[in-house]
């Protein structure tokens, strides 16, 4: 599970989040909507560990991650907007080398089977990842995340740049962990795809959570309106 608890961070005299509380269970998708500045990879980076929060408490299953980074991290997958692979290596060789690193020794029968699963071509495995595209490079990250076995999924626009076609495998992976148990929190502008596979989507406006909705509850066009009319109330604070 992950969860915030009146979680805030500010820089200097400027609040990133602001006293932020949610809760995502195992096998749920939570989709964070948000202008550029809203406060979306701050939020992921607390959960990471990689800020400390001012206020509040960020939890992986369970566990503080100030507290104990390292457990939480065992558990953790993270995929940015762009995955950083050692492009001199195969994609066989990067799972294989980051499947170590989080202390998986595992035979390349089964590093073939996450590949697999991940939706890799068997034969781009052994290629050099400077040769793939975003949206294969984005599979082994998903391979990654299979071969450790992540509990959670911290997802920073990872549909950024990818044509229809890799960004609808890519959901059709996330859904997959999704059936596995998986909690996964996504970070994206794409508020076609938050609804296509998300199970809640939050709006998030100057660091703060200010709406949460069920997917399954609005049709696309709804989204978009409830989405710009938070973001047109937002223009007009600024501007008053």
């Amino acid at each position: 599970m992950i969860e915030a608890r009146n979680l805030s961070k500010s820089f200097n005299a400027h609040w990133a989040v602001r006293n932020l509380s949610v809760e995502i269970p195992a096998g749920e998708i939570f989709c964070f909507l948000g202008a550029n500045g809203a406060g979306k990879t701050t939020l992921i980076n607390l959960f990471l560990g990689f800020l400390e929060p001012t206020e509040g408490t960020a939890l992986i299953d369970g566990t503080d991650v100030s507290v104990d980074p390292v457990t939480v991290r065992e558990n953790v997958a993270y995929i940015p907007e762009k995955v950083a692979l050692y492009p001199d290596l195969t994609g066989y060789e990067n799972l294989e080398f980051f499947a170590k690193l989080a202390g998986r020794d595992m035979p390349e029968s089964e590093l073939l089977n996450c590949m697999e699963r991940a939706g890799l071509p068997r034969e781009a495995v052994h290629d050099s990842t400077s040769s793939y595209s975003k949206g294969m490079q984005q599979k082994v990250g998903i391979a990654c995340a299979i071969a450790r076995s992540a509990k959670v999924l911290l997802l920073d626009e990872p549909l950024s740049g990818l044509d229809p076609k890799a960004a609808n495998e890519f959901c059709a992976l996330i859904t997959e962990q999704r059936g596995q148990g998986v909690a996964t929190l996504m970070a994206t502008h794409d508020l076609f795809r938050a609804r296509e596979v998300g199970d809640r989507i939050g709006i998030m406006k100057s660091g703060r959570l200010v709406d949460v909705i069920r997917a399954e509850s609005v049709t696309g066009q709804q989204l978009e309106t409830l989405y710009l009319d938070h973001m047109h109330d937002s223009i007009e604070e600024e501007a008053a």
